[in-house]
């Protein structure tokens, strides 16, 4: 597996993706969208650091979130919105192969506490696998 040599924490799912970073995100962000998810902000950090004259591979980060499914979550721990609303990166690396990474829903839970009743909607895996049809965690 090559992620660009990227080292991430045990806490942060990532899987490859069978589409390009703007693919992967458009499918994404569509998904979202059909089930009423809001799209906060989505920022294409390639064209960002060419601005800046500086050059990277394509990476796209988006940020979303529904207050109706997340809000429950802040109700039982406020110090959970630290990691609200939910965020996914799409990059490419040195082999021209797509990756996301995501927060792992289950790490977020445990960390701030959250009942299992009320911490589903922070479980990106099942959505991401089916729009993305992405490979396994690595």
């Amino acid at each position: 597996m090559t992620t660009n040599n990227s080292k991430h924490p045990a806490d942060v799912v990532v899987r490859s993706s069978a589409y390009s970073v703007r693919e992967s995100m458009d499918r994404l962000e569509d998904f979202l969208k059909h089930y009423g998810v809001t799209i906060y902000a989505r920022i294409d950090q390639q064209s960002e650091l060419q601005k800046a004259g500086l050059s990277l591979a394509p990476l796209e980060y988006l940020l979303f979130g529904n207050p109706k499914a997340g809000g429950p979550v802040m109700q039982a721990n406020p110090v959970a919105a630290i990691a609200l609303p939910l965020k996914v990166i799409a990059w490419e690396d040195a082999d021209k192969k797509v990756w996301v990474a995501y927060y792992s829903g289950a790490a977020v839970a445990a960390a701030f506490g959250i009942p299992a009743g009320i911490s589903a909607p922070l479980d990106l895996d099942g959505p991401i696998g089916k729009v993305l049809n992405a490979g396994p965690a690595v």
